[in-house]
């Protein structure tokens, strides 16, 4: 390329001067391997464009990071809930690719989420008054279901780049993990969802970046542009049945303190850090089995 360039500019070359052109062979070698040298590692430098697994799970961990930090710092959150927060912030953004039909970030995302939600949903059973036997079925009910039925019913419901990448879901993940994460401290589970909303969005943000050709002296768009940050798609059914799910969510959230108080008998106040959580159980299970 430097070597036409050079024929381009230099007028005698540009003309077809035979006296500097059967001259120019060692010119030639040299501009080639000047354009070995820079134009080349140039080139590999240019970005593909396309943001693969690595690129969101490193992204929405530091997003994670900052947001349990700011947390702690700023608003002096528990430390614990700041860590989990921040995990919750990393996996989050990786949730949109829970619709693509096949490959290494539905499978992670299906392992993850399918232990992750029970242990969390732990506080929760022990609220409504299980038997740490009963945990242990529930939770691996609950590892089948996810791993195995959410995963076939999006493999078959949903489509790449479909309205599970847009705004509404990013809200419905995070009314999902308002629902698991129980504690008597509201701002807790509100901190909590907003980091998955947060981790969620942050890969729509990137799929958006990366559906821009930056290269050139104008960036452009590439057919993706605009399949990630909606809030509605072209299929009618598809956005009908998302916000109907948003809005029976709500509905869920806004009764769940009501439904709480009718179901647990009586109710246990919900401990601040898994420490206390695990010292209350075993001294549950340990009274019930001296009242025994």
């Amino acid at each position: 390329m430097l070597l036409a360039m050079a024929r381009f500019t230099n007028p005698r070359w540009s003309t077809g001067d035979s006296s500097l052109l059967s001259s120019s062979t060692t010119l030639d070698v040299l501009w080639t391997r000047a354009a070995n040298f820079w134009f080349i590692p140039i080139n590999r430098l240019s970005l593909e464009f396309m943001a693969d697994f690595k690129t969101h799970i490193t992204t929405s961990t530091v997003l994670g990071f900052v947001y349990g930090g700011v947390g702690y710092f700023g608003f002096e959150v528990p430390l614990a809930h700041c860590m989990i927060a921040g995990s919750l912030c990393s996996v989050a953004g990786m949730l949109p690719d829970l619709d693509s039909n096949s490959g290494k970030p539905q499978r992670e995302m299906l392992s993850f989420v399918s232990v992750i939600i029970p242990m969390m949903m732990l506080p929760r059973f022990e609220a409504i008054g299980m038997t740490t036997e009963h945990m242990i079925f529930v939770a691996g009910v609950m590892y089948v279901l996810i791993r195995f039925g959410i995963g076939g019913l999006f493999r078959r419901f949903t489509k790449h780049r479909g309205m599970w990448h847009s705004i509404p879901a990013a809200i419905i993940a995070g009314l999902v993990t308002f629902m698991i994460c129980l504690s008597n401290d509201l701002e807790i589970r509100i901190f909590k969802s907003w980091a998955v909303v947060l981790g969620f969005i942050c890969h729509l943000v990137l799929d958006e970046i990366y559906a821009v050709n930056w290269e050139g002296k104008l960036p452009k768009k590439k057919k993706s542009f605009g399949t990630a940050m909606k809030f509605w798609g072209n299929s009618t059914w598809h956005n009908v049945t998302t916000y109907l799910k948003l809005a029976i969510l709500i509905g869920i959230v806004a009764s769940d303190n009501y439904v709480m108080d009718c179901i647990c008998e009586p109710p246990i106040e919900s401990p601040t850090t898994t420490a206390q959580w695990i010292r209350n159980l075993f001294l549950h299970d340990h009274g019930q089995t001296l009242h025994r």
